[in-house]
């Protein structure tokens, strides 16, 4: 009996798919280095971060003021001024997608502004806004991030927008 010859092509195929990576596992492990990266911020243990995160961390967003974050300390040091304006701060994920080694999630951002932001100072008000980022992860760690979300949200709730208009009009 003779065995066509695409019976060997098939089963090299097979042996082939069968070693290959899982990528399922990869973006669920993708997606749990992010979700440890959300609880860490959540209790705001800083220390821990450096498990999740890389030491030349970078941080993209148009909605944040100041230098751009390089590095893992830079970023951490951001963060303990946002607990500063926002000692309550929570961050709620919502929806998580993941791609090869990147992972997209929407979120609710909540907290009460108990400490000065810039120049106004705290107002005691409470925030909730929507935002969106996107993880690049690196060897098991976030390389990068992209955070956006809607300025005008945020300072409605906090009474200072839209600005009020001069006292001489």
């Amino acid at each position: 009996m003779r065995i066509p010859v695409f019976f060997p092509l098939v089963a090299i195929l097979f042996l082939l798919a069968a070693c290959a990576p899982n990528t399922n596992t990869d973006l669920n492990v993708n997606k749990e280095v992010v979700k440890r990266f959300i609880d860490i911020s959540n209790s705001a243990n800083w220390a821990q971060l450096a498990e999740v995160v890389s030491d030349d961390f970078q941080r993209h967003s148009a909605a944040t003021a100041g230098e751009p974050v390089t590095s893992l300390a830079e970023f951490i040091a951001l963060q303990k001024g946002f607990m500063t304006t926002f000692p309550d701060q929570h961050v709620r994920l919502d929806h998580m997608i993941a791609e090869g080694n990147h992972v997209a999630i929407r979120a609710m951002y909540t907290g009460t502004q108990s400490g000065p932001m810039g120049e106004l100072p705290a107002s005691g008000k409470s925030v909730e806004g929507p935002f969106i980022a996107f993880f690049r992860i690196e060897s098991g760690k976030i390389a990068e991030l992209w955070v956006e979300w809607d300025n005008v949200v945020m300072l409605t709730q906090l009474g200072v927008f839209p600005p009020s208009a001069p006292a001489n009009e």
